[in-house]
């Protein structure tokens, strides 16, 4: 891709953003790193907010409070996507360009793309961005070797991430950000992740651990289907854990931490708006539920894609009423079901009348949505045994991706109930909790 001549800058940041530069050096430090209050320059940590809602300061806005000074006199490449937003809505890569001081050159988007118009699986290609002139290279799917090559063509010297997360193994960002980490390493660009809340808290890590030989685009490496984890906290781990097996050496890493968070913060108490991370992800609702109700792309029942509640709805033309008893009289902690019956626009059954239920959560604190979701595909392969199918793909079923290996499966299959499936991982679960306490950087 040639580079477009740039359109003059449009100003410089305007107020409203709040002094205190939040670096943590960069991160190539062994596994047992001391906690971030220990490192040097890092202050004891964020103050507990008071009141019912807290100004809660992004990574991107502690780098702008700090003038920008973690990235002058550096070529900038940044990979973000709606979600990567000021307070007041203006999306960081207008941000920057117009900033003085600030060189972007590249914008990097991820699955859905830079913009965000696409649909699950999809992206928007390598364009120009009307809005900046800037060149947008597309990541998703791309590899390692081609991102490097990106790098290498647009010239950087840093690329800067920023991107919403939601949590779940399974949401591809996370691995655009490591094999991007990757690419920096190999190439020998500093790699600069902006901090993001947790949108549930990130007090549950939860759920089955990746086993190697299941390794897939909606999974690379060995975490836990809920990691519980920041995305800055995440390229830490990486970084220590993974990036030098793959590379030979770890990425030049700095995280810029938030400012005010504090692990358990519910979003809506973090004072920021919530941009949807993807097409189908339009609440913090549906992030509460998705890291186990995303489950349900790998059977034969519409996981609400298509209708105003992806996720939280959930049904198929072949369920009835006797589903939404069978799961309220589980009891299930956090959650209460609703009979609800729709007819999904696009994705699965499109067009024709599916009963099911809609999930609502009654206590975050106490709802699993993994363990939810494995109660609520049990009790449906249960009560429809002639009708419910696994979604097949090329070997391994689509199930086996989701959750990392085929365990969950083969006991749905052989009969076992949800307690028992949710005991098969424990020991993994156990040992990864232990991996990932020494990479946390909020408390």
């Amino acid at each position: 891709m040639t580079h477009p001549s740039r359109p003059s800058r449009r100003g410089v940041l305007a107020g409203g953003l709040t002094a205190g530069l939040g670096l943590i050096t960069p991160a190539s430090a062994s596994a047992d790193a001391a906690p971030p209050t220990a490192l040097p320059g890092h202050e004891a940590g964020p103050a507990r907010p008071a009141g019912p809602a807290a100004a809660v300061r992004t990574g991107f806005e502690v780098l702008a409070a700090g003038g920008y000074a973690a990235l002058r006199g550096q070529r900038v490449g940044l990979l973000s996507n709606p979600t990567g937003v000021t307070r007041d809505l203006r999306h960081e890569a207008d941000v920057l360009h117009a900033a003085a001081g600030v060189d972007i050159v590249a914008v990097f988007g991820p699955e859905h793309g830079f913009r965000g118009s696409a649909q699950a699986g999809g992206s928007e290609g390598s364009h120009q961005d009307p809005r900046t002139g800037l060149p947008v290279y597309d990541l998703f799917g791309a590899g390692v070797d081609k991102i490097a090559g990106f790098f290498t063509q647009a010239g950087l010297d840093t690329v800067v991430f920023d991107i919403q997360d939601v949590g779940a193994r399974f949401y591809t960002y996370i691995w655009t950000m490591y094999d991007a980490m990757r690419a920096a390493a190999r190439t020998g660009r500093r790699f600069v992740v902006l901090d993001r809340p947790h949108p549930t808290g990130g007090t549950l890590a939860a759920g089955p651990v990746l086993r190697p030989e299941y390794a897939s685009g909606v999974g690379k490496l060995a975490i836990c289907q809920q990691h519980g984890m920041t995305v800055g906290e995440l390229a830490r781990l990486f970084n220590a854990e993974f990036v030098p097996g793959a590379e030979g050496r770890p990425a030049e890493l700095t995280i810029i931490s938030m400012r005010g968070w504090r692990r358990g913060m519910s979003y809506e108490r973090t004072g920021l708006p919530w941009v949807p991370p993807s097409p189908n992800m339009p609440t913090v609702d549906t992030a509460a539920v998705y890291p186990g109700l995303g489950l349900f792309e790998a059977v034969n029942l519409s996981e609400g894609r298509g209708t105003t509640r992806p996720f939280e709805i959930v049904g198929a033309p072949y369920v009835d009423w006797h589903w939404v008893d069978a799961l309220t009289e589980l009891d299930l902690p956090g959650a209460a079901f609703r009979e609800a019956y729709f007819a999904p626009t696009f994705s699965k059954w499109a067009g024709q009348n599916c009963a099911g239920v809609q999930v609502l959560v009654t206590d975050r604190a106490a709802f699993d949505p993994i363990r939810t979701a494995i109660a609520m595909i049990v009790t449906a392969r249960r009560s429809y045994p002639a009708a419910f199918a696994w979604r097949e793909s090329a070997p391994p079923y689509w199930i086996d991706k989701l959750t990392g290996s085929d365990q969950v499966r083969t006991a749905i299959d052989a009969g076992a109930d949800a307690a028992a499936v949710v005991a098969g991982w424990q020991a993994e679960l156990a040992r990864f909790r232990a991996t990932r306490d020494r990479y946390l950087l909020y408390h």
